[in-house]
């Protein structure tokens, strides 16, 4: 191994350290995904590292990464957002293997990257907007009507709703909702009543 490999590994670890648990675990609470994120790129680092030793065309590289890029993670559902990380995670690998011979760049886009994923999925800035596919078990023909049943079940504000499906014989629709949930009602302190003092 180079010495600029030997550098850039510790960066693209670090790197890849605080993506993945400092702030996606952190935020998320699931370690398989975290797990196949540094899984991820830790190999994609490898082999870019590999390819640069070998002095393999950088078209190759973006050719990994294309391939790269529309595998799907079949193992269970993912979100977009979960997606997101996964390029961030793959986009690391190939930075810190491909460029490791200008340190100052690696560090540069490293820290980018990472510090856009946090910005971009902090709870402050993405308002936890939710996505379900609703089944209910009437029928309503006026939208407004619909739209206060939703809110009523789900106990939030509907942004966006779209009926896929109504069923008259069955009475039942199927609803896609877009819904910001309400905030949790903050219950006030307890008072301490003091006691009474007995003679």
């Amino acid at each position: 191994m180079s010495l600029a490999l030997a550098l850039a590994l510790p960066v693209d670890l670090f790197a890849i350290t605080v993506l993945a648990w400092a702030v996606y675990y952190q935020r998320h609470h699931r370690t398989d995904l975290a797990l196949a994120y540094v899984a991820l790129n830790v190999g994609v680092f490898a082999v870019s590292a590999l390819m640069l030793s070998q002095q393999v065309s950088l078209g190759l590289a973006f050719g990994l990464f294309g391939v790269l890029s529309i595998l799907r993670l079949r193992s269970d559902q993912i979100s977009q957002r979960d997606v997101g990380y996964y390029f961030t995670a793959l986009a690391l690998g190939l930075v810190n293997g491909i460029g490791a011979s200008r340190p100052a760049v690696v560090i540069g886009l490293s820290v980018l990257l990472v510090l856009t994923m946090y910005v971009a999925d902090h709870p402050r800035l993405a308002n936890r907007a939710r996505h379900r596919l609703v089944v209910l078990d009437t029928v309503h023909r006026d939208e407004a009507r619909l739209k206060a049943d939703l809110e009523r079940r789900l106990d939030g504000t509907v942004r966006k709703f779209e009926v896929i499906d109504t069923d008259y014989v069955r009475e039942t629709m199927t609803v896609d909702v877009r819904f910001q949930p309400l905030p949790s009602p903050v219950s006030a302190p307890e008072r301490t009543v003091p006691l009474a003092r007995t003679p």
